[in-house]
Order: structure tokens, then C-alpha cells, then sequence
């Protein structure tokens, strides 16, 4: 036995417009046209619940000849150590113009 629901539904206006068009297009009522849309967007949410709720979209990293993307830690380390040997040396040459 199929039960029906009578409802009042409140549609955004983009809503409303898709479903116009759908209902000119296919030739179907708007109850029909909501229906297969409800359907439709509630069998998505299952299946999109037994997937990843995201995915992470990759692009190459364009590293240059030599350098290691399993180490880039390490490179970051070693941009950061010879950032702070360059201001020590910096700092050091002030003090000595400075005395």
C-alpha cells in the first residue's frame, strides 16, 4: 500500500525556478517533478553517506630537479636554519660597524 503526504513546501527562488524548467521540459506536473527531485537528492545523500564526505583534489607540485617531496620538512628546515645563520650574521656585522 503507497501512502502519500500532503505538505506545504517553501522553495528558494532558484529552487522554484528549476523545477519550472524541469516541469516545462519533461512535460510533468510539479508534484511529479518534486518527487523525482526529493528522490533523486535523498538516494545521493545515502550514497554519499557511505562515501568520503569530501574529496581532495591533487595537482603536480612542480619541484625542481633534486628536490625530495618526501623531505620537504627537512628542506623547510634547512630554508629556516640558513635564514637564521644570515640574520645572525646580519645582526653581528651591525654591531661591529656600530662599535
Amino acid at each position: 500500500m503507497m501512502f502519500s503526504m500532503r505538505t506545504t513546501v517553501t522553495l528558494d527562488p532558484e529552487a522554484e525556478r528549476l523545477l519550472k524548467e524541469a516541469m516545462r521540459r519533461r512535460g510533468q506536473s510539479f508534484k511529479e517533478v518534486l518527487n523525482q527531485a526529493v528522490l533523486r537528492g535523498l538516494a545521493d545523500l545515502e550514497a554519499a553517506g557511505e562515501e568520503a564526505l569530501f574529496e581532495i583534489e591533487s595537482s603536480p607540485m612542480r619541484l625542481l630537479a633534486g628536490y625530495d617531496p618526501a623531505h620537504l620538512n627537512r628542506l623547510n628546515d634547512d630554508l629556516e636554519a640558513q635564514a637564521f645563520v644570515d640574520l645572525t650574521v646580519r645582526l653581528e656585522e651591525q654591531s661591529t660597524d656600530e662599535r
